[in-house]
């Protein structure tokens, strides 16, 4: 291969001046042209390397010079003669001193003033440079400025010559009182800034306890997340084998059920909500028909498990697990809390969207502005439903005692309740609730009796 095709595009180095190459006297390092023997033998190889490049690497070229430019120094250098001057006219002034001539003293002296404000002024323009920025330089400036301009102003507009004549007219002897009263009010002040101090360090170490319980309130809910994860982890390994299908027995669901009910003693309402629902829609709460023989959930022929409400067994079964329990503003869709103990419990602000509370305790419990849409209370007509009993069984056609017991509860400005949730509601709630129920209770038996 030859260069002949590149030959007419090849890039001229443009040549080096010896006046680039020799610095001034007092060359501080901070000029266009200052380069050390590292940078001018980088120069010289990136010139050579120019000369043989193609006009498709100019660009990687440009790059390469630009990274391997030198840094700047801060180094000056000075010429031989620059310093046999200096030393020339010290040497001159010490003659001077010693003949006590005064125009060899003066002329010496004169010379190593210049000569050294020359050789220093670099280093004084380079330290100006590294420890003071352009706004520093400007503001000082400025006040120098400033301070000038007013001891100007006050000598040249004869202000300080009035102030002078006032001043010989006061009497200093009887203002050393005044001189108190200014001590007194310095104290004053010193005072007042202590108990300011005091103030802001009250504030600072107020806004670091706030950020430390926001911490704190952030870890607790990463560990809280972290227990419900491993719990879930835990009731699927307990209660599914190897292929994935429901085998629980019943010593699993007892350690299910214990499991559960160590987690909500530990875990905040959000964490009881998260539970729920995982539980519910896993079906782990839902009565299933079992096996006679094996116990077995049996499956329904279309892909999940058939719920026998009658006679089903859950693999968790609540019980009061949530009796007293504040579950107030959570999300409790389409969660099957059906059969369980919620007496006292505060469900209030609760998203109870086609919940099912069929047989559901909430004797005495908080449902203020809990959003009700779709949410089963019964089973049946309800006509004919009632709340569960103690001794008769449920009729789940007809729903004699498949309701849930709803007496004294209060449905202080609930949401979206359906007219079939408010008859119930009114009949069974008893006189103390009848007055929350939204819409009223007019025409509507009171078939509880109290």
């Amino acid at each position: 291969m030859t260069n002949d095709s590149n030959s007419s595009d090849i890039p001229t180095p443009e040549p080096f001046s010896e006046d680039d190459l020799q610095p001034d006297d007092f060359d501080g390092g901070t000029g266009e042209h200052h380069l050390t023997p590292e940078g001018l033998a980088t120069q010289q190889a990136l010139a050579a390397i120019s000369a043989l490049q193609s006009p498709q690497n100019t660009a990687a070229l440009k790059q390469a010079r630009s990274f391997f430019q030198p840094a700047k120094s801060n180094q000056f250098s000075v010429k031989t003669r620059a310093l046999v001057l200096t030393l020339l006219a010290i040497a001159i002034t010490i003659l001077g001193l010693i003949l006590n001539n005064w125009f060899i003293g003066a002329f010496g002296t004169l010379i190593t003033l210049i000569l050294s404000l020359a050789m220093l002024w670099p280093w004084v323009q380079n330290l100006l440079i590294k420890w003071f920025t352009p706004q520093d330089r400007t503001l000082f400036i400025a006040f120098i400025g400033l301070i000038v301009a007013l001891i100007g102003f006050v000598r040249f507009s004869g202000l300080g010559d009035r102030l002078l004549a006032t001043g010989r007219k006061i009497n200093w002897e009887a203002s050393g009182t005044l001189a108190e009263w200014f001590g007194a009010l310095g104290q004053i002040l010193i005072a007042i800034i202590a108990v300011y101090v005091a103030w802001r360090q009250y504030v600072i170490s107020k806004d670091l306890t706030i950020q430390q319980n926001l911490l704190t309130v952030q870890q607790n809910i990463i560990t809280q997340q972290q227990t419900i994860d491993s719990y879930f982890q835990g009731i699927s390994d307990l209660v599914l084998d190897e292929e994935g299908l429901l085998e629980d027995w019943p010593q699993e669901r007892s350690i299910a059920e214990g499991r559960t009910a160590a987690i909500f003693s530990s875990v905040d309402g959000s964490g009881k909500a998260k539970i729920l629902r995982f539980l519910s829609r896993s079906k782990l709460l839902t009565p299933l028909k079992r096996d006679r023989r094996l116990g077995r959930a049996i499956l329904n022929g279309i892909g999940g498990y058939a719920e026998d409400r009658l006679e089903g067994v859950r693999v968790i079964d609540l019980g009061v697990m949530l009796a007293g329990a504040d579950l107030a503003g959570t999300d409790l869709r389409w969660t099957d809390l059906s059969e369980a103990n919620l007496v006292r419990a505060d469900l209030s602000g609760c998203d109870l969207v086609k919940a099912n509370l069929s047989r559901t305790i909430l004797y005495d419990a908080k449902l203020r502005n809990a959003d009700l849409n779709g949410v089963r209370l019964f089973y049946g007509s309800v006509e004919k439903a009632s709340p569960r009993s103690r001794t008769e069984p449920p009729n789940y056609h007809t729903g004699e005692h498949t309701g849930a017991v709803v007496e004294n509860a209060d449905f202080t400005d609930v949401q979206r309740m359906t007219d079939s949730a408010r008859y119930y509601c009114c009949a069974w709630c008893g006189e103390q609730s009848r007055s929350t129920i939204p819409g009223g209770c007019e025409g509507i038996p009171n078939k509880l009796g109290r």
